[in-house]
């Protein structure tokens, strides 16, 4: 058993299109009993790369869930898409709102209500910002989930820092909802000419990743929602840093004319307590990203059951604990506190 508490910020379900189907509506029509429902995909692929997700297709149940939990002695995980990172990609308008819808029912009734242990992010249609307003409410109020998952790859032409998502924002600002950011799709970000799954797969997380965080900062989403509490995700967090130098830098010889409205740099912004992002359990610049971000606003993702068998994820936690570049107090915040701060259970608990 570990030596901390912990919880999972970062964990997957598995969404099959046939258990989608049992609640999808479409137009006014249940897919349940259409006859084409399986003969194409309900979420867009990720893009041209044949995917091997590890045990994900066989172990991303519930009952694989609660004994993968019981065995590594994580006391709760934070579900996000599998297929559905694809979500962005769609380009039906409708067809967004109602899978959002069918999705959020589904895992709502698949794991949440299967055991306490399991909290969903919700799918919101970006697509249609006042239906994702209306959608991230239900979730909320109705469901009990913390928050929304926002695709980082989507075919919207525009950053989440467009003033289109501010009632997005005003929105989980009044519910002290969570906005995360989560990557997976290539397709877009300018190397769709990789010949090899490797490159792709090291660029498409932190590429996604860096170019949402920098519309979100500079268009001002973080000055004009104070309150509003995100996380960027499966990127690692090595290369925060960089980017808030890089930030920093710009910020100093252009922000007169171009973000003449934001009252602080961009590292300050990110040292404010709100941005969090999470970490990987082998990163040689941890101990740098938690001395220049701080030790508050990082956290431990399993990625269960992604891209790795399941025994090749038992050591994580083991080998993170063994460190002995970071303290036990930082060891404890990133394994389970900041997990809780962000998620809001505290105050949950408290209420």
């Amino acid at each position: 058993m570990p030596k901390f508490r912990v919880i999972d910020a970062d964990g997957h379900c598995v969404e099959r299109d046939a258990d989608l189907a049992q609640y999808a509506e479409y137009r006014g029509r249940p897919l349940r009993d259409e006859p084409g429902v399986g003969a194409m995909p309900f979420f867009p692929s990720l893009d041209g790369w044949f995917r091997v997700v590890g045990d994900a297709l066989s172990a991303g149940d519930p009952d694989s869930w609660l004994t993968f939990l019981e065995d590594t002695g994580i006391e709760m995980t934070f579900l996000y898409p599998t297929s559905g990172l694809a979500f962005g990609l769609i380009q039906d308008r409708d067809w967004s709102i109602a899978l959002a819808r069918a999705y959020n029912d589904w895992l709502h009734q698949r794991y949440m209500q299967r055991s306490p242990k399991f909290k969903g992010l919700a799918l919101v249609p970006v697509h249609d910002v006042p239906a994702a307003v209306v959608e991230l409410r239900r979730a909320v109020t109705e469901l009990g989930m913390p928050g929304a998952v926002l695709p980082a790859a989507s075919g919207l032409g525009k950053g989440y820092g467009h003033p289109d998502f501010h009632p997005l924002y005003a929105e989980a600002e009044r519910l002290d909802a969570v906005i995360t950011l989560h990557g997976a799709p290539s397709k877009g970000w300018g190397f769709d000419y990789f010949d090899k799954f490797i490159q792709t797969h090291t660029m498409e997380h932190p590429v996604s990743q860096m170019v949402q965080l920098t519309s979100m900062l500079f268009d001002g989403v973080f000055e004009y929602f104070p309150k509003l509490r995100v996380a960027y995700l499966e990127a690692g967090c090595g290369w925060v840093p960089y980017m808030m130098d890089r930030m920093d830098e710009e910020f100093e010889r252009r922000a007169a004319r171009w973000c003449p409205y934001l009252t602080k740099t961009p590292s300050e912004y990110l040292r404010s307590g709100n941005i969090y992002f999470s970490c990987e359990v082998e990163e040689k610049t941890l101990p740098y990203v938690v001395e220049f971000l701080g030790e508050d606003n990082l956290f431990f993702p399993s990625d269960y059951p992604h891209e790795r068998r399941r025994e090749q994820f038992m050591d994580d936690i083991p080998h993170f604990e063994a460190r002995t570049d970071l303290t036990d107090r930082v060891k404890e915040k990133i394994l389970y506190h900041n997990a809780r701060s962000f998620y809001g259970l505290e105050a949950r608990s408290a209420t």
